[in-house]
């Protein structure tokens, strides 16, 4: 056991102790209520007697030792969310909020130590150990919008967003296909592919490199609120003046970076080339832009999150009724923060997906990289 983990099942022991010794029956906790958190305390300190009586909890198989955990973490915030009523809880619901949150630590702590040869465990490692993390953000947010009565105005509680997720799904749909589906992945495309094509160009004549790069730099330099309401007035309120503002976003970080990807090679690698009478096309194909690939592709993940912002963003500036953009500026006049939030997890998503989905073509396409060799 790591001395980490040690402070965690000392410190969740402690809280539990607490707990108990504070009590649960205050006024406004349903009486159904108070037995589950007494069984979670009571599952803690069994927890932390095995831990010391054992040296390790389960020391022969850590990932039960973490689902274990994990398990009576998970129960103690059942409990918790549970027993938060409109009466401010005590002092010992928060003392079992932390030791539900250390328990919860220490079981991603306890996964994160697995190492394994099995690319079936170790892709589900993978995925788990940021699950529960986020699962546990969430927990807190929760218990504590609700524990501390935090008015809705200022911050919902995730249940609170999840009802409104729920209930406008309809409008929700609408929005992402007008912002994501129209202007970020038009947008998208003909950003990183000007900014491709360009590159090309300036890495072919030395005039156009001293020349484009320096306005490109003042391009990527202008702000989006400027430069937003001159694309409605040249574009249209729809959703290629949102594609023309994420053109202007996307187009310099993918021009640097190809520029700087082709002029990675060597001149080792460059005499080689020529000796087997390799011409420009040649060297180009098989040997620059394979060499460009990583950072084309860095330039892609920059782009898959700034073309989101871009998008959303030129929405706030004349749009019609869709969109996510609108949606968020509409709703904050109307105090639906929670409709507001409800957009922000659509738009959240979308790019974590969108970036994911680039990291994965990286991935295919630059396997022989010297980063992805175990």
């Amino acid at each position: 056991m790591s001395r980490l983990q040690t402070i965690l099942i000392v410190f969740a022991a402690l809280c539990a102790g607490s707990t108990m010794f504070l009590g649960l029956t205050a006024e406004g906790y349903g009486i159904s209520t108070v037995p589950l958190l007494q069984a979670f305390t009571g599952a803690v300190l069994l927890l932390a007697a095995i831990c010391y009586g054992w040296s390790y909890l389960f020391m022969f198989n850590r990932l039960v030792a973490g689902a274990l955990v994990g398990g009576v973490s998970l129960f103690g915030a059942y409990g918790l969310i549970q027993t938060v009523g409109e009466v401010a809880p005590g002092p010992g619901f928060w003392a079992a909020t932390l030791a539900a949150w250390a328990l919860g630590w220490l079981c991603v702590e306890i996964l994160a130590s697995i190492e394994t040869r099995n690319n079936v465990l170790n892709f589900l490692l993978r995925l788990l150990i940021p699950v529960a993390f986020g699962a546990w953000l969430l927990i807190i947010w929760e218990l504590c919008t609700r524990g501390f009565n935090v008015p809705q105005v200022l911050l919902p509680s995730p249940s609170a967003i999840g009802d409104r997720f729920t209930q406008s799904t309809a409008t929700l749909w609408v929005d992402f296909k007008q912002t994501f589906l129209k202007a970020v992945l038009i947008g998208y495309a003909l950003g990183c592919g000007s900014g491709f094509l360009v590159a090309l160009l300036i890495d072919r004549s030395p005039f156009l490199k001293r020349g484009l790069l320096p306005i490109g730099n003042l391009v990527s330099a202008l702000p989006i609120v400027g430069v937003a309401p001159i694309m409605v007035m040249w574009f249209g309120f729809d959703w290629p003046s949102k594609a023309a503002v994420v053109v202007i976003m996307t187009f310099f970080p993918m021009l640097v970076n190809t520029v700087s990807g082709l002029a990675a090679s060597t001149a080792i690698q460059g005499d080689l080339m020529k000796t087997y009478a390799a011409g420009y096309w040649q060297m180009l194909f098989k040997m620059r832009l394979p060499e460009a690939l990583p950072f084309i592709f860095n330039a892609l993940k920059i782009n898959s999150t700034l073309a989101l912002i871009g998008a959303i963003v030129a929405e706030f500036f004349g749009t019609p009724i869709i969109g996510m953009g609108f949606r968020i500026s509409t709703e904050v006049g109307r105090m639906n923060v929670d409709m507001v939030w409800a957009e922000i997890a659509v738009a959240a998503i979308a790019g974590s997906l969108f970036y994911g989905l680039i990291t994965l073509l990286e991935r295919l396409c630059t396997f022989w990289h010297p980063s992805y060799r175990n």
